[in-house]
């Protein structure tokens, strides 16, 4: 009889311990903002999202600098999809005051044209959309 209860006290115990866990989806859908200014830097910021395991899907906006993404949080996590960014020279903005910079031996080896922490780069795309 005493194992009995106590096998139905550790059942229940797990119950309510698997019930308080954070329910990871397949295909959760998530957004954020990284710098960047142009074509390439889309190829750079999309390639380096997918080349992560568990990215099914990712499309960065050059406009708005939105990159969305479709992961399967059993397989990864967003922190590791944003490090594997920052990796090939692309800043992730949190807020505007905080962002996570992509080191500096990654940005310097990004093409001059991609430079976007430069204000004439910046200016340069935006005349030329204006075109």
């Amino acid at each position: 009889m005493k194992k009995n209860i106590i096998g139905i006290v550790l059942l229940c115990i797990a119950f309510s311990i698997q019930a308080q866990d954070v329910k990871k989806k397949r295909n959760a859908k998530v957004t954020f903002e990284v710098d960047g200014v142009c074509g390439m830097c889309k190829k750079r910021i999309e390639t380096a999202a997918l080349k992560t395991k568990g990215v099914k899907f990712a499309l960065w906006n050059p406009a708005t600098h939105q990159l969305n993404l479709i992961i399967d949080e059993h397989k990864t996590e967003v922190n590791k999809v944003q490090k594997n960014i920052t990796e090939v020279g692309h800043d992730i903005v949190l807020t505007k005051e905080k962002k996570i910079i992509a080191p500096a031996k990654a940005y310097n080896a990004v093409h001059p044209c991609c430079k976007y922490r430069e204000e004439k780069v910046i200016q340069d795309h935006k005349e030329t959309k204006n075109d």
